[in-house]
């Protein structure tokens, strides 16, 4: 499999070169995003040697002589031994992979790093569940990092494209590209939304150039999810959350109806522990309702009305159509003709979700009655930037009218700093709006 350039790479580099050994680095994402390649390509590339230990395969040995951490000159001896690795001072890693499933290990960091003679990274997945860490102390040592499905620069790296830095320029120009490298580019873009940012499907897509290869793969990684969400909620009732969210975001409902997809007998506290857990797992994006949008919308969100939506637009497009043939699965056949209708617009909203999470943005959204109370209107995100907001509209099609936008920003427009409609045309203003493609999103 090929290795890919990754971001975080550089985030590990500036802490090694920074830190010198006073943290360790704990990378938390969800299962199959790159985590245990990244730091064995970083490990092989910037350290003299490295152990890895992969506790999820670790034997009893490995394992038992973490009872020995306060004798450090015997541990590094004992390691160095059954792994066949010697360790240099000052120029050696030590990589704990999956260290959620040996609580000793991540509590022995304290120790590790205050000894200070080799660096230290953890990995893990499902890394907050409580039954993980509930009898050990979380050491402070530890810095965190969170790294998820390959972002749309990184796909581009991945199949030999460097146009990113012209995307940028177009958006920091507001510059119209014409029609026709419009929609050259939005065909680009729809097979990233197709393919996804899973390292191996994208390694499948580069080795076979067929999506319903691609399809089987990312089918795979989904079913490793929902085993690891059996795992942690034997009910089966996690899975039912996480199979539901393509549906939930075609009803085009306000929020998740989680009471349409879980038993009704489900008490609030349990609903709510479920959903933690799924935002923990990092499979998901959750996007909360903003109460009084604003600069502070982490304190006023309300955490009983939220969307969720899967952190990666590639498993996305097949959980949609999980139960049926990959044949049968219309979006796929209308990506790739450039016919995605307003039915499938939440393909969209759910490609604009992944894209502000890993630039870094919490996601928030906000309704508010029509004049006649019948309906609501909606913005679909909304930005903190400085001391004022920025609402975003998603449109898949229907893009000249944004009555959601238009009322938003006339009821709070002293707090408006830019507003968006993130469509798949071309770049323009109508008015204050400025029309951007979807694929401008990371920029925003």
């Amino acid at each position: 499999m090929r290795i890919f350039k990754r971001k975080l790479y550089q985030k590990l580099l500036d802490w090694k070169n920074v830190r010198q050994g006073k943290t360790a680095i704990m990378i938390e994402g969800a299962r199959r995003v790159g985590k245990s390649t990244l730091v064995k390509q970083f490990a092989e590339a910037e350290y003299s040697s490295y152990i890895l230990i992969d506790f999820s395969i670790a034997s009893k040995d490995i394992i038992e002589l973490f009872d020995h951490i306060d004798e450090l000159d015997y541990f590094f001896l004992q390691l160095q031994f059954r792994m066949g690795v010697p360790l240099k001072e000052r120029d050696s890693l030590i990589i704990f992979d999956e260290v959620q499933k040996c609580p000793k290990a991540r509590q022995a960091i304290k120790h590790l790093v205050a000894d200070s003679r080799y660096d230290y990274i953890e990995t893990g997945s499902f890394i907050s569940v409580k039954k993980n860490v509930k009898d050990i102390l979380i050491p402070s040592e530890e810095e965190k990092l969170y790294m998820y499905p390959m972002d749309y620069e990184e796909f581009k790296w991945a199949i030999g494209d460097n146009s990113f830095a012209l995307l940028k320029t177009m958006y920091e120009k507001k510059l119209s590209a014409g029609d026709a490298a419009i929609r050259k580019m939005m065909r680009d873009f729809r097979i990233y939304i197709a393919v996804g940012g899973m390292p191996q499907a994208v390694n499948e897509y580069l080795e076979s150039n067929n999506l319903e290869e691609v399809d089987r793969v990312k089918r795979n990684i989904i079913n490793l999810y929902e085993d690891d969400f059996h795992k942690i909620d034997s009910t089966g009732r996690l899975s039912m959350l996480f199979d539901a969210i393509p549906s939930q975001l075609a009803g085009n409902a306000s929020r998740f109806q989680a009471y349409s997809v879980v038993d009704r007998k489900t008490d609030n506290e349990k609903l709510m522990q479920l959903i933690s857990e799924l935002r923990e797992s990092m499979t998901v994006n959750i996007a909360y309702h903003a109460n009084d949008p604003g600069v502070g919308m982490s304190l006023n969100m309300d955490i009983n009305r939220y969307k969720i939506f899967v952190g990666d637009t590639g498993l996305f497009v097949t959980l949609a159509f999980k139960d049926k043939a990959f044949t049968e699965n219309v979006i796929y056949q209308k990506l790739m003709s450039d016919k995605l209708d307003a039915n499938l617009g939440y393909v969209y909203e759910n490609i604009v979700a992944q894209m502000l999470t890993a630039a870094g943005d919490k996601l928030y959204y906000y309704t508010f009655p029509t004049e006649t109370g019948k309906h609501n209107y909606e913005i679909d995100f909304l930005l903190s930037r400085g001391n004022k907001m920025c609402p975003i509209e998603v449109k898949s099609s229907g893009y000249k009218r944004h009555a959601s936008l238009d009322a938003f920003c006339q009821k709070f427009s002293s707090r408006i700093s830019s507003r968006y409609v993130l469509y798949t045309k071309d770049t323009h203003h109508d008015g204050q709006t400025l029309f951007l493609p979807v694929f401008l999103a990371p920029f925003l």
